[in-house]
């Protein structure tokens, strides 16, 4: 983050002399005058929104289940004002993140409470709730979903694993009245696929990378969706280990990584015949691809297996390819090029989700890339393009054939 704050402010600014010299002398004041004007009303708008930004997440600590979701969805607003105003991908990243993080832990320790009011006495002192998906990668967007796991300590027994599932279910249904939808894949701590203790992690994970299950395609995207595991809340050394673990295996099973490569070279981009951007040619989306699956999650998935293979501890889609660029897997150029991709497919998802929270757009992933100027559009093409030369790195790289 600080790297693209750097960035940022050794950006050069806009030469207000190409646009002045066209000004008769009796303009250029109010020309100024007009510029200063519009700069201090967007400077006030981001006091006030950081100002009741830090006052709500504030408030979290001391708020009941009934008033999280009112705050959850007034700083969703405020972030969505702020992106509409600015475009910055990164920043709506880190502040989602940020004050998701703090809602979770307040709900944990609401559901804790609850459940020691109720009788229920902790088996263990130690558990962890730990995050996946874009959340795990620190890149939560207007749109969340629950994507958590939960892990405890060895030596309860059958008590403890009574004690966490009720847990579990009173943190997912409170998640839910929070504001955080249900995951529809269902990689949520109800699910007894993300919960365990240590012990039944560790056996459940030498299982997948040992090919010793039944539906191995279903297990290993178990795995990949494990790859960006971070940890949010509870016990920071036992959600560490049990992450330290995840990398460690996948690293260890060349097999299993190896596998995860393939699948991510084979994922399809909207590009068509002589790299134009593709779109369905029937159907409701007509004239539409869905720019999640055929641009953006490729492209995700793709550094993944690279961080993993280079042994990089870093989750975010931006800190991998900046990592990955430092130890010599990418030139500086196709690094920027990356992450110029990542920030523009970012922003259309973003925009497009906007339109889905307004009643605007029914879905929240389909895009018509002809409604975008031509230069966006070619930025996106472009983009894809990218990905598809990252691909073809994976492929050589892993001996694809």
């Amino acid at each position: 983050m600080l790297l693209q704050q750097q960035s940022l402010l050794s950006m050069p600014l806009p030469d207000l002399t190409d646009i002045s010299r066209y000004c008769v002398s009796d303009e250029i004041d109010p020309f100024m005058q007009m510029i200063s004007t519009a700069l201090e009303a967007d400077y006030l708008q981001f006091v006030n929104w950081n100002a009741r930004r830090l006052h709500l997440i504030e408030t979290i600590a001391e708020s009941s289940y009934s008033t999280l979701k009112v705050i959850h969805d007034e700083l969703n607003q405020i972030e969505m004002q702020s992106f509409l105003l600015t475009f910055s991908v990164a920043t709506l990243h880190q502040s989602c993140t940020h004050y998701r993080d703090v809602l979770t832990k307040r709900v944990l320790e609401l559901v804790c409470a609850e459940m020691a009011s109720a009788g229920w006495e902790t088996p263990v002192a130690d558990f962890a709730v730990i995050s996946m998906g874009s959340d795990g990668r620190s890149e939560q967007t207007l749109i969340t979903d629950q994507d958590n796991l939960l892990v405890y300590a060895d030596g309860g027994g059958e008590q403890a694993d009574t004690y966490f599932q009720e847990l579990a279910g009173r943190l997912v249904d409170h998640l839910e009245e929070a504001g955080f939808k249900r995951c529809s894949g269902d990689i949520m701590p109800t699910n007894q696929t993300w919960r365990g203790s240590a012990s039944q992690w560790r056996k459940r994970l030498l299982s997948i990378v040992r090919y010793e299950v039944e539906d191995v395609a279903k297990n290993m995207m178990d795995l990949i969706v494990l790859s960006d595991a971070r940890f949010v809340a509870g016990d920071k050394e036992l959600a560490e280990d049990l992450i330290d673990m995840i990398r460690t295996m996948e690293r260890e099973y060349f097999q299993v990584l190896w596998g995860m490569a393939r699948a991510a070279t084979e994922m399809r981009l909207a590009l068509g015949f002589l790299k134009r951007i593709w779109t369905e040619g029937s159907g409701e989306h007509k004239g539409e691809f869905n720019i999640k699956l055929l641009a953006w999650a490729p492209l995700v998935m793709n550094i993944r297996i690279l961080a993993i293979n280079q042994s990089i501890p870093a989750t975010s889609t931006v800190e991998r390819i900046a990592m990955l660029e430092k130890e010599g897997s990418f030139s500086s150029v196709f690094a920027h090029d990356l992450i110029k991709a990542y920030h523009i497919l970012t922003k259309l998802r973003i925009l497009i989700q906007i339109k889905n929270i307004k009643g605007i757009q029914g879905d929240s992933h389909y895009l018509n890339p002809y409604q975008l100027p031509s230069e966006e559009r070619e930025q996106l093409r472009h983009a894809m393009i990218k990905i598809e030369e990252l691909q073809s790195i994976i492929h050589t790289n892993f001996h694809i054939v």
